[in-house]
């Protein structure tokens, strides 16, 4: 069996998720992928069934009932995963945002030391592809905000492109993450860094999707605002249970 698994969320991206399983696939180093969907009405799960025909054994499907965000698919995803036996478990995006070759990088990293390796965006300037001005400020501003309130010397800690070793979940509560929108990308890398595990950013390009609709929306925004100051809060007066 591999070590390594690659779990991709998918709530409607019919265009892009049977490209992204193949390019997975096609990489030189063995990876599986678990598809976490959320009853996608454009049948996205219908295609990853089709596939798992040939592609037995290394890919997997967990459908869930309905679009019930991103951090709690993960979290499915995770416990999974751990089920299985994975030693490297990664997050991934199904839009081409993120390289799939990268994903051997990540995994270096791990293996040279890190516990948990982060796809950054932000680690060498600013390396985001095709991306309006305002959601560039609003990523970056984001990453500053989140440094200065909880501490962490981590670039990009609003990242989706992540590699963590088994043990890095293990020792996470995973059903007291609360935030189900971007700010879980947050909350993990914070429980993570609280539990002294080691942090390294490999610098990436992220490109921008081409196909399919972006599920960014004001609420996931104010999540992420709001609820990391709360987060910070809640690690101070209750760190043991954290």
């Amino acid at each position: 069996m591999a070590s390594s698994i690659v779990i991709i969320p998918t709530y409607n991206e019919i265009e892009n998720i049977e490209a992204i399983i193949r390019a997975v696939f096609d990489l030189q180093k063995e990876f599986h992928v678990l598809i976490v969907d959320d009853n996608s009405p454009d049948r996205t799960g219908e295609c990853v069934k089709k596939l798992q025909g040939e592609f037995e054994g290394k890919l997997f499907l967990e459908t869930r009932t309905e679009k019930s965000g991103l951090g709690t698919a993960y979290i499915h995803g995770f416990k999974w995963a751990i089920a299985k036996g994975y030693d490297y478990i990664f997050e991934m995006d199904a839009d081409f945002s993120h390289t799939p070759s990268d994903l051997i990088r990540l995994q270096k990293a791990c293996l040279n030391g890190a516990d948990v390796a982060v796809g950054s965006r932000y680690k060498k300037g600013v390396n985001v592809v095709n991306w309006p001005l305002y959601r560039v400020l609003l990523s970056y501003g984001a990453s500053i905000y989140v440094k200065l309130v909880t501490g962490m010397r981590v670039h990009d800690p609003t990242a989706g492109f992540v590699c963590y070793k088994r043990e890095v979940l293990e020792a996470i509560d995973l059903d007291s993450v609360r935030f189900v929108g971007y700010a879980f990308q947050i909350e993990m890398k914070f429980r993570a860094y609280l539990k002294k595990f080691k942090i390294e950013e490999v610098s990436i390009i992220f490109r921008d999707r081409v196909l399919g609709k972006s599920k960014m929306s004001s609420s996931i925004i104010s999540e992420a605002i709001w609820g990391v100051f709360v987060m910070k809060m809640r690690s101070l007066f209750l760190r043991n249970k954290f």
